[in-house]
């Protein structure tokens, strides 16, 4: 379902999110949750935008020019339809384009590894911080998807920015 080229981005993420848990003292179940989530986080990512509205229909109108941001909904109807009933890992495959309540360890660790896996040349502050400090790496990595979208003009999601809005209150 997905091109060789996002099957090595999967195998990266599933790495180091497996890595950051067990840095960050995760439990055995939740190690398994993380990679889990992980592996299947762009299970949706390379679907024709059709199929992806067929599986997570458009609820704003960003969705709706922008097909790819659904792709992590769609990706937990997948999941979903493949027999995962584990919240966290639903909710990390759905959470990780938009971001995740900063109680949501496993979605955390997945949302980390996608930004700063090492392919992708960027953010190894981040990657570096989450081997110690979860959150505040979560932190920064929302923070940097922000600014980044911002500063290319493009519109950032409803629901990230209040994921952005509630870790900054925690600051």
């Amino acid at each position: 379902m997905v091109s060789e080229k996002r099957f090595e981005h999967i195998e990266r993420v599933t790495i180091l999110a497996e890595l950051i848990a067990r840095a960050n003292n995760f439990s055995e179940d939740e190690i398994r949750a993380t990679s889990l989530a992980a592996l299947l986080h762009d299970s949706a990512r390379d679907l024709s935008p059709e199929r992806m509205f067929e599986l997570a229909p458009p609820e704003t109108e960003l969705e709706r020019k922008h097909p790819l941001s659904v792709h992590g909904k769609a990706g937990r109807v997948l999941a979903e339809c493949w027999g995962v009933t584990d919240e966290r890992v639903l909710d990390a495959i759905e959470g990780h384009v938009f971001g995740v309540s900063h109680n949501n360890k496993v979605g955390m660790a997945v949302y980390i590894a996608d930004v700063s896996e090492p392919g992708r040349g960027v953010n190894n502050d981040i990657r570096e911080l989450a081997m110690h400090n979860l959150f505040r790496a979560y932190q920064r990595a929302v923070d940097s998807k922000v600014r980044y979208l911002e500063s290319k003009g493009k519109p950032v999601h409803p629901n990230t920015m209040r994921v952005y809005r509630e870790i900054c209150e925690l600051t």
